[in-house]
């Protein structure tokens, strides 16, 4: 399997990951572990996908987003 031409970093900064990954035939991609272990996102997490023309992709956890969420709509948890 050829590696890509992109030289990966020679340190770790903290909170700070970056990837490529592939889409698969069925659209689906896999989340590198590091980026799993980053963002303590588990098997079973919901994770909301964002998307704009002009500004790409981002993808959140669903928790996250919810208390963003809650938030702008003035909604209280008890």
């Amino acid at each position: 399997m050829k590696e890509n031409n992109i030289d990966k970093p020679k340190e770790k900064i903290e909170g700070k990951y970056m990837s490529s990954v592939k889409v698969g035939s069925k659209g689906q991609i896999v989340i590198p572990k590091e980026a799993r272990e980053l963002f303590n996102i588990e098997p079973g997490d919901t994770l909301v996908l964002l998307a704009d023309v002009e500004r790409g992709i981002a993808i959140q956890k669903f928790d996250m987003f919810q208390k963003l969420s809650d938030q702008a709509f003035g909604k209280n948890r008890i």
